[in-house]
């Protein structure tokens, strides 16, 4: 017997598989992601509109909720004002193991064209709504050795959305109204959610639909790893979006004038798009669990000693360099908060992970924002 009647095959490196007849068999190869190409990169391109569009309007709800405050829901508290943006927070996550099955099963453009038109359609409505009710109402294939510098650039999409979004609306409310001025971002969105829809592409083959799959499984909180870090990313995310929130209408009411309470909603997002792709290289480094160990103490003391002297002894100067601070550590945090759930369990559960995970972050969301106004 020679070396031609047979053929030895490596598995993930670790197993070899003796074919008796090479000429039975086809040669099997690993699936190795073509690191980019011109397909790869505008996929990437498109996933970081879909996040300008989405994350970085939600970065900017400062700028609606001092606007409010202000003027159309002036006779409601803030804590109940921030109830909108609570929902809107916690519908971005809660549907997770819903889309993320569609999306394995037909591909993202099928999702994305329907998910595009009730983003703009709820736009355009929320330019009709003057009451409160109303406003409720309607407002990793193609990269791994690259994959941190993919991911950072998709994320960094939420941030450069909410750096331009305040400073669009704050410039065309005074041209156009407020109503008018919803109009021009549902219009901006809707060009940019069209794009996405022809540059994101799926490259591995759609899988059936599993009927007998579990949309959320509890059972995975026995694996103590994983129930920790989702415990530890529950608490994190009921207070991470309170500055995004409040920072604009808490600078207005300690003397500021109103162009700087909205560009300081500007800078603390321009401070996150670093923060969403420096600490992912650190990651790679020292682990991802440790850099978000530094993270979360560095964001939790950042709080301490720059946002809460600043209702005792207000500074144009501390509340510009807070914005900046926390931009950067909370950028940090969400860019590494998907890749340490990916990484605290087995790789047969990551889809149930995913979507139990973020199930959990929805409700932190729901009530983190209307309990931060309180306090």
């Amino acid at each position: 017997m020679t070396l031609q009647d047979h053929n030895i095959e490596k598995l993930d490196d670790t197993e070899a598989i003796v074919s008796s007849n090479r000429h039975q068999s086809e040669p099997i190869t690993p699936i190795i992601p073509p690191e980019g190409g011109l397909t790869g990169w505008l996929c990437v391109i498109g996933c970081s509109m879909c996040m300008f569009s989405t994350f970085g309007f939600l970065n900017a709800i400062g700028v609606f909720q001092t606007y409010y405050q202000l003027h159309e829901l002036s006779q409601h508290t803030p804590s109940t004002i921030s109830w909108i943006f609570a929902l809107q927070l916690c519908l971005m996550w809660l549907p997770a193991p819903l889309f993320g099955r569609l999306l394995d099963t037909y591909g993202p453009t099928p999702v994305l064209i329907p998910c595009s038109v009730l983003c703009v359609f709820s736009l355009c409505m929320t330019s009709l709504c003057h009451k409160y009710y109303q406003i409720i109402l309607a407002q990793g294939q193609w990269f791994e050795k690259r994959g941190g510098l993919a991911l950072g650039i998709v994320t960094a999409g939420s941030s450069l959305g909410g750096v331009i979004f305040p400073i669009f609306v704050n410039k065309l409310i005074d041209e156009v109204g407020f109503y008018g001025t919803v109009r021009y971002v549902a219009l901006l969105i809707g060009i940019l959610q069209v794009c996405a829809c022809f540059l994101v592409r799926a490259r591995m083959p759609h899988k059936k639909w599993n009927k007998e799959a579990k949309w959320v499984d509890f059972t995975l909180f026995k694996d103590p790893t994983f129930a920790l870090y989702t415990v530890g990313a529950f608490l994190v995310m009921r207070g991470l979006w309170a500055p995004f929130d409040y920072l604009s209408s808490m600078a207005l009411n300690h003397g500021f004038s109103n162009s700087l309470s909205i560009y300081l909603i500007s800078l603390i997002n321009a401070g996150s798009i670093p923060g969403r792709i420096l600490p992912d290289h650190l990651a790679d480094t020292i682990g991802y669990f440790n850099t978000m160990t530094i993270v979360c103490i560095l964001t939790g003391f950042s709080i301490i000693t720059l946002w809460i002297p600043f209702t005792y002894h207000s500074s144009h100067v501390g509340l510009i360099f807070f914005a900046v601070v926390y931009g950067f550590l909370s950028g940090a945090f969400i860019s590494l908060m998907m890749p340490c759930c990916a990484k605290s369990g087995r790789l047969q559960t990551l889809g149930q992970r995913f979507g139990t995970f973020q199930s959990v972050i929805a409700i932190s969301c729901l009530t983190g924002l209307p309990i931060a106004e309180r306090y």
